[in-house]
């Protein structure tokens, strides 16, 4: 005999094949219980309703089931349970979810269509209340959020730091020809305030690695081009570059953290790709779980979609890579050589994926030999451009020719 189970906010329910109640196993009355029945059965738990309808199903002689879940057909397959089948959506069910108000009346579950209606959406929002905390729970969006809190850190720095370049170049222009790193340059400011305190003997000291620089323009007895300011307008400057070295030490901060969250949920990734590019890539999937069913080719790609529609929209070249271009085996290789080493590598970010997510085995050391190997064979097979890449070079050698003409 043959049944269809079907899972409601009142319960499990079996039909026949016509469509008539055969059995019901009921979860309690009470929302709350029901939305914790139906999580549980989410996530591929054996509740007491399960165990209860299996054995009113044997009784009655049904040896065969069909689902619309998965998570739902596995556990009856458990109950000892041989002949099962999924489709999803299937007409009964269809059928039992166009009655669930009038049956829910039937059953005592409540007094009217009305009340039915009511609990029907208290579990809703309770099971979804639940999820979302779940969701919200989860590792690997903790750290999604962390890098994106390190590319708004970072471009924050980086607008402070042309700032104070400009502001404290009026003054003392000098400093900026000599230091070329942002940070080392708003450390050293942050150190001289007016530029007469360059020849302190005790605050060249505290400039660290490069003293040496400032040193060399004190001793030519250079004098600075730059114009005069009075003391509170150096005492705004340096108290804008505390601001921004202080944004330098929570910099810092996020990508350790992000290192250390990416050695708890994702250790093959972060170990085959670095902590912050392995972050990047679970941002932009929206999750590790997504991440590990995405295929290699859609890897290849993420973030740069707009690039992916452009060319489907106008015929242009597709592009190679996405935000995988950041590994340096990547940008550090000649064009004709990054597609080829983009799939490689986005191959194996698929299997480190899928292996952080579903098993957590750590098989990463095998992946980085893998890559290794495929990138070496990559660039001794293709040492020189090809034929068109040559042409092209050509070409528009010919072009600034006739330029220059």
């Amino acid at each position: 005999m043959k049944g269809f189970v079907v899972c409601t906010f009142m319960g499990l329910l079996a039909y026949d094949e016509k469509g008539n109640l055969l059995e019901k196993a009921l979860f309690p009355g009470d929302p709350l219980q029901q939305a914790n029945r139906l999580y549980a059965l989410g996530r591929g738990e054996i509740v007491d309703e399960i165990k209860v309808l299996s054995d009113k199903l044997r009784e009655r002689g049904v040896d065969e089931l069909v689902f619309e879940s998965d998570v739902l057909a596995k556990a009856f397959m458990d109950m000892g349970f041989r002949n099962v089948k999924v489709e999803a959506p299937n007409e009964i069910a269809k059928l039992a979810r166009t009655q669930l108000l009038k049956l829910a009346v039937e059953l005592g579950v409540a007094g009217s269509e009305e009340e039915a209606l009511k609990a029907l959406h208290r579990v809703a929002y309770d099971l979804s209340a639940k999820k979302m905390v779940e969701a919200v729970e989860k590792r690997d969006l903790l750290v999604a959020q962390a890098v994106s809190c390190i590319d708004e850190v970072e471009k924050m720095i980086n607008i402070l730091a042309s700032r104070l370049r400009e502001w404290y170049g009026v003054h003392f222009p000098e400093l900026g020809t000599m230091i070329k790193d942002h940070e080392d340059y708003i450390r050293a400011l942050r150190l001289i305030g007016h530029r007469d305190n360059v020849v302190k003997k005790n605050l060249l000291e505290a400039l660290g690695p490069i003293k040496d620089k400032v040193l060399k323009f004190v001793e030519s007895g250079a004098t600075s081009l730059g114009a005069d300011v009075l003391p509170k307008d150096i005492d705004i400057i340096r108290e804008v570059a505390s601001i921004a070295l202080d944004l330098y030490r929570l910099n810092d901060k996020l990508k350790q953290y992000v290192n250390e969250v990416m050695g708890e949920v994702a250790p093959n990734l972060k170990e085959l790709i670095g902590p912050v590019l392995g972050a990047r890539l679970i941002a932009l999937a929206g999750g590790l779980d997504r991440l590990a069913k995405l295929p290699a080719s859609t890897i290849q790609l993420l973030g740069a979609e707009k690039a992916l529609f452009r060319a489907l929209r106008t015929g242009s070249k597709p592009p190679k890579h996405g935000i995988i271009f950041q590994h340096p085996e990547i940008h550090r290789s000649p064009r004709w050589q990054r597609g080829k080493i983009a799939r490689a590598l986005a191959g194996k970010i698929a299997i480190a994926a899928r292996v952080d997510y579903f098993s957590g085995e750590y098989i990463a050391d095998e992946l980085k030999e893998d890559l290794r190997r495929r990138i070496k064979e990559i660039k001794e097979t293709y040492k020189t451009p090809p034929k068109r890449v040559i042409e092209k070079k050509r070409k528009k050698e010919k072009r600034r020719k006739r330029g220059k003409r």
